[in-house]
């Protein structure tokens, strides 16, 4: 057997595990992921430029900072658009520098449920497997509710007012979305990667098209560059402008998930171990998503002469109301258009990525009918938890009827997804520290402090995740995200202690030692 070292991002040629004759070939990618206790069972059609266009799309940048534009006015006006977005930026760098390390050491479909098995002490290893699935399922029909949405709000602009969609409208939307994607997720491994290669031009072009449409059109009806940098408003009703500013930080944090993603289809990329972190820190840590969703925010923060003009909007998402006031409302439409394309993208790329994990979850044997959902189509694609992922976000977006229950359903997620990143990452600078083997990327002495700051940070903005947005709230606006998380971890410790710890124990071994010993 051959093996080169050199990686040039192409798909590898080599099949998992073939034979010609007596002759066994198996590749470098597969030899790795034998290692780990696991057969091929994917096809690796992700190159390294579509594993990045991938991991970029789920972020969707264009789309999530239309998704989520209010938060920062509320919070602080135009200092909690721009550096609300930037001091959390700062701060992620740190989480996606320590998952980069963890993704090249173990580059599997698993991603941070196998980090944090195999890093946990050895009795708490089942336990500390469940805390990645979390936030997976409802970060999808977050993201298409959110499409759903921006699909409400171009029709309430396109017919001037007089058509606002009901909720159960909006939920109708969000299921023929949910379906078209289960339809497209369930496509081969090279079409999907094929697909998000257009999935960037995309975003990329319209965030870019938009910032270019918004300082020409406004002209000079901007505000000046100090009130666009420094105009400080609270909007939330906290008295302690501090605090106020600090729940800013809630649209980065929703903005920057999914970086993870390139862990997840690591099993269909060519040079798993290096493609994967380079993946994670170029939508990240060198600014792919941070410095275009920055600049895009800038361009905003000009073009806003009335924060609470926007705020007072009656469109399902102020962001449509600063476009319409710009750019008219076939400009507009034509803007929102394209920003709603990139929001479908981005749940049709977290519609892959969540079901690579229940496929993970369910080849360990980890959930109810394990059996069904780990089994792959005749194109190498686990076309059941697909859709097993597709019913429970319809089942999941019920919760649209209430806007508090979903948009703390939102909250939720990004909290067990972030509790998902910061678990492996403690694991790694404490308890699995002498277990830990580093791949082709390794953070070398700087690991323990990067992976402590990381570790802090997540911490610190979980804590500003589950506070309401106001200091006087009521049913309709109390922030729900405490319970929700509180009831799944309830529920997951409850499971464990009664049954699961007798049946679970992580991570299953599904190749033979024969095989293992040939791939090394």
């Amino acid at each position: 057997m051959e093996e080169s070292s050199k990686f040039d991002g192409k798909p590898s040629e080599a099949q998992s595990i073939s034979e010609k004759g007596n002759v066994h070939v198996l590749d470098v990618d597969t030899a790795k992921l034998a290692e780990l206790g696991y057969k091929s069972e994917f096809k690796r059609e992700f190159s390294l430029l579509e594993t990045c266009a991938f991991s970029f799309s789920i972020m969707g940048i264009m789309a999530s900072i239309s998704a989520t534009l209010s938060f920062g006015l509320v919070a602080g006006g135009h200092v909690g658009l721009v550096w609300g977005w930037f001091i959390p930026c700062c701060f992620v760098i740190f989480v996606a520098l320590s998952m980069a390390e963890l993704a090249s050491s173990m580059p599997t479909s698993a991603g941070l449920y196998y980090f944090s098995a195999k890093l946990a002490p050895k009795k708490y290893v089942g336990l500390a497997s469940w805390a990645n699935i979390t936030g997976q399922v409802a970060l999808v029909c977050g993201i298409d509710f959110t499409c759903a949405e921006m699909i409400t709000t171009a029709i309430a602009v396109g017919s001037d007012g007089t058509i606002h969609p009901s909720p159960g409208a909006t939920y109708g939307i969000l299921v023929a979305i949910l379906i078209s994607h289960g339809i497209v997720c369930s496509a081969s491994t090279r079409i999907l990667a094929r697909l998000n290669i257009l999935y960037v031009l995309v975003n990329v072009g319209t965030s870019v098209a938009t910032i270019i449409a918004l300082l020409v059109v406004a002209g000079e009806n901007k505000v000046s560059t100090k009130d666009a940098f420094t105009l400080f408003e609270n909007n939330t009703g906290w008295t302690n402008n501090g605090w106020a500013f600090m729940l800013a930080f809630t649209a980065p944090m929703w903005t920057l998930t999914g970086y993870d993603s390139a862990a997840h289809i690591a099993e269909e990329t060519a040079g798993a171990g290096r493609t994967a972190p380079i993946a994670i820190l170029v939508n990240v840590a060198v600014g792919a998503t941070s410095a275009l969703g920055w600049m895009l925010l800038i361009t905003i923060s000009f073009v806003i002469p009335s924060v609470g003009d926007i705020l007072s909007s009656r469109l399902p998402l102020p962001a449509g109301q600063v476009f319409l006031d710009v750019l008219g409302k076939r400009g507009m439409l034509a803007i929102w258009s394209c920003a709603t394309l990139t929001q479908y993208a981005c749940g049709c790329a977290q519609g892959v990525d969540a079901s690579r994990v229940v496929f993970a979850f369910a080849r360990d044997n980890a959930l109810p009918l394990s059996r069904w959902w780990k089994k792959m189509s005749s194109n190498a694609v686990p076309v059941n938890a697909v859709w097993l992922v597709i019913f429970w976000s319809a089942v999941i977006g019920l919760l649209g009827f209430s806007t508090a229950a979903l948009s703390s359903l939102a909250g939720a997620s990004v909290i067990g997804l972030y509790t998902s990143y910061a678990v492996p990452i403690f694991l790694r600078i404490t308890f699995g520290r002498d277990k830990f083997v580093p791949g082709p990327f390794s953070l070398g002495r700087w690991s323990i402090p990067i992976g402590a700051i990381a570790v802090a940070w997540v911490v610190f903005i979980e804590v500003v995740l589950i506070f309401p947005g106001g200091q006087m709230t009521t049913a309709e606006t109390m922030n729900y995200s405490v319970l929700i998380v509180m009831a799944v971890f309830l529920f997951a410790t409850v499971s464990w202690l009664t049954s699961a710890h007798k049946w679970f124990r992580g991570p299953v071994r599904n190749i033979d030692d024969v095989a293992e010993k040939r791939s090394t």
